[in-house]
């Protein structure tokens, strides 16, 4: 019987976030910078122009530092405060608002990502370090925390008695707010084969891992659903019936119907390590970053036809799309840019460099404003999308991995791998 239970150090990437957390280096973690997930070679050995960014000396803003347990969390000092879910605020345009940093929140968590629901509570999923996905409120109250353990035959799954645990990665909302769907890397436990990695191949035949459906209203698991190998992203669609995986090691996107809780097809993708996916307004069409090949392919989600879309740049990895659908937007990890595309044609409208490695990206309600975390560098860029001028960038702490936008607080916020979130207000004008 084989028993895969979490090695310690497997990877770099493990390492290096084991090492930041276990010491709690937040500030000088030079010694565990060497976390390499998502980061597949650059096609064409492409190399990110230096840029020294605007906040390169400056000393960020003092905040109140939070400590979230689970019976309590302490009330923030900082002003202002925001309000409560049911009663959101009158937002300007998020092109014309001031970017600052309003609080820190640290605990037992090790962020991959950050995401805010319609519904007014965020989630951090915090993989394989904590095994637990991370509830607050808007005001940063830590809610909940929810391990990611399940008996796996209570889900009509056999092969793996008694406790599985998993390790979240990434999540989305469905937009009525009922949900949250969260993918795991891997799965730990009786009878999981090998597990797959940040350098994979679907010849390696990594195991395949598992979707889980978190209630919002109990803030408990109440489905998983069996995906690929190495689920990555997640995206639900605008009419909330379906939910789409990339599958990093097999190469893949599983179509989840969300009636039946099951996978409706799986789509093979025609490139290495795909990430992101944004979906168009009408739920038929989605668009998939394939780092690996850098490029991003459209799916038709009916026909489950894929075909090349656009060519950004080098390792595109995060998608987003205007609330109107016109236009994409691309984060390009290996080329240090962020992407304004055509979403009809394809067309690259514009390429800005934001710093060194553009990871996940956020955009405001309205859509004129995107917020990109740069891993190496440390900061967060904020960009006007109607020329894609950085018009804000901020310093976080070290390797800034996650990001969202909460539509009604306006606060940014974002999560470092070394094991803290750092929301910021963008919600007054200048």
């Amino acid at each position: 019987m084989n028993i895969r239970t979490e090695p310690a150090f497997v990877r770099p990437r493990r390492g290096a976030v084991a090492c930041a957390v276990a010491f709690a280096v937040l500030s000088t973690a030079s010694a565990c910078d060497r976390a390499r997930e998502d980061s597949p070679p650059a096609a064409g050995g492409v190399t990110s122009p230096t840029k020294t960014p605007a906040s390169a000396t400056k000393t960020p803003t003092a905040s109140a530092t939070k400590t979230p347990t689970l019976t309590a969390s302490p009330t923030s000092t900082q002003s202002p405060t925001p309000k409560p879910a049911d009663q959101p605020v009158s937002l300007p345009p998020a092109d014309t608002t001031d970017f600052t940093r309003l609080d820190r929140l640290t605990g037992r968590m090790s962020p991959k990502s950050v995401v805010a629901g319609p519904g007014g509570i965020i989630t951090a999923q915090n993989m394989m370090y904590t095994h637990t996905i991370s509830v607050f409120d808007p005001s940063g109250k830590l809610i909940k925390t929810i391990p990611d353990s399940v008996e796996l035959a209570d889900f009509g799954i056999k092969g793996h008695p008694g406790t599985s645990q998993g390790a979240p990665v990434e999540a989305a909302f469905t937009h009525d707010g009922k949900y949250v769907y969260v993918s795991n890397y891997s799965m730990y436990g009786q009878n999981f084969g090998p597990e797959g990695s940040d350098s994979c191949t679907p010849a390696s035949q990594p195991d395949k891992s598992f979707l889980y459906r978190i209630d919002t209203a109990t803030l408990k698991i109440d489905q998983v659903i069996p995906v690929g190998s190495v689920p990555k992203y997640v995206a639900v669609t605008p009419d909330d019936k379906t939910v789409l995986v990339t599958n990093w090691c097999s190469w893949d996107l599983s179509v989840v119907d969300v009636a039946s809780g099951k996978v409706r097809k799986t789509i093979p993708l025609n490139g290495s390590y795909p990430r992101g996916i944004a979906v168009a307004p009408d739920s038929r069409t989605a668009f998939v970053a394939i780092m690996g090949a850098a490029r991003i392919d459209k799916v038709d989600l009916s026909a489950g036809e894929v075909s090349v879309f656009a060519e950004p740049g080098s390792g595109p990895r995060h998608l987003a799309i205007s609330p109107d659908g016109k236009h994409l937007y691309s984060t390009n990890n290996g080329s240090g840019t962020v992407s304004k595309i055509d979403a009809s044609s394809g067309r690259v409208i514009k390429s800005v460099f934001t710093g060194s490695q553009p990871r996940s990206m956020a955009i405001s309600s309205d859509g004129k404003a995107v917020y990109v975390v740069n891993y190496e560098s440390s900061t967060v860029s904020k960009l006007r999308t109607s020329d894609m001028r950085e018009i804000a960038e901020e310093p976080t702490d070290h390797h800034p991995i996650g990001i969202t936008y909460e539509p009604k607080n306006g606060t940014v916020w974002v999560a470092c791998y070394v094991g803290s979130i750092i929301v910021f207000d963008d919600s007054k004008a200048s």
